[in-house]
């Protein structure tokens, strides 16, 4: 089984590209961020008429996330709401970040439940948006614990928007002040994962140089300027079934591509 992360940055502006890749990857699985739509807009015909299955959350000109499927997803929960609620933990706090498109889950034929987030940005160190960002990794702790209740294998995957490690990084000197590289980012995501995950592309390359998102600017692309901030996080049995992570580099060459490109885990 294949499962993809991809911020496509606007589902209808990088529609081409997301529909010629899934053909030549064949992932079962493309779990997508910053759509940048309202679920009634949705570009769904061009998927349908393929045989896909779509689950949607999103919003007009910011956020959302989707799950594009070769076979029906069962299960599916958009935001932190509908899990928090069931188990007596709903809050108005829960409530506000849903407001922002950002969490959706299903599960699969084969028992996997497949998590797809977009973490915020954060802006800058010390600002709202910095703290709305720490409070939210919170939220999704407490969202992770229940899951986990269930008893399905978990595979969290998305734009994390943060480089966990140095290594992750074009050039990590001085990005303590960074926002995505901040140690209270790190910290937080330590924290989720310590819930019992690992970092499915750690398992294969150990070494620096491996980028997801690069920015628009400084012909960072073509430099190799990037940084590593898109993710599959497994639990252990699902950790032990993986048998390849890998960065998909050509769909980001294209003309007027997304900034970030594909992240494939494949399952044996």
């Amino acid at each position: 089984m294949k499962i993809a992360t991809w911020n496509v940055n606007s589902i209808r502006s990088r529609l081409a590209h997301v529909l010629d890749w899934l053909e030549t990857s064949r992932v079962d699985v493309l779990c997508v961020q910053e759509t940048k739509v309202i679920d009634a807009a949705f570009p769904r015909a061009p998927f349908e008429e393929k045989g896909y299955h779509l689950y949607v959350f999103g919003q007009k000109s910011y956020n959302g996330v989707a799950l594009i499927s070769r076979s029906a997803l069962q299960n599916v929960t958009c935001g932190f709401s509908p899990v928090l609620e069931a188990a007596g933990l709903g809050s108005d706090e829960v409530i506000q970040f849903d407001e922002q498109k950002r969490a959706i889950a299903a599960l699969t034929e084969t028992g996997i439940r497949i998590v797809n987030l977009y973490v915020p940005n954060g802006s800058s160190i010390g600002t709202e948006k910095y703290d709305y960002k720490l409070r939210w990794f919170g939220v999704l702790g407490q969202y992770l614990e229940q899951l986990k209740k269930e008893g399905h294998s978990i595979l969290m995957c998305g734009d994390f928007n943060i480089a966990l490690e140095d290594r992750d990084i074009y050039e990590p000197e001085n990005k303590s002040t960074h926002i995505m590289a901040s140690p209270m980012e790190r910290v937080a995501l330590q924290k989720i994962l310590d819930l019992g995950f690992a970092d499915a592309f750690r398992k294969f390359a150990e070494e620096s140089g491996h980028y997801s998102w690069w920015d628009y600017r400084a012909a960072s692309f073509r430099r190799n300027m990037g940084w590593r901030i898109d993710h599959h996080y497994l639990t252990p049995d699902l950790y032990e079934k993986a048998v390849s992570c890998t960065i998909d580099k050509a769909p980001r060459s294209l003309p007027q591509p997304s900034d970030h490109t594909p992240v494939i885990v494949e399952l044996g």
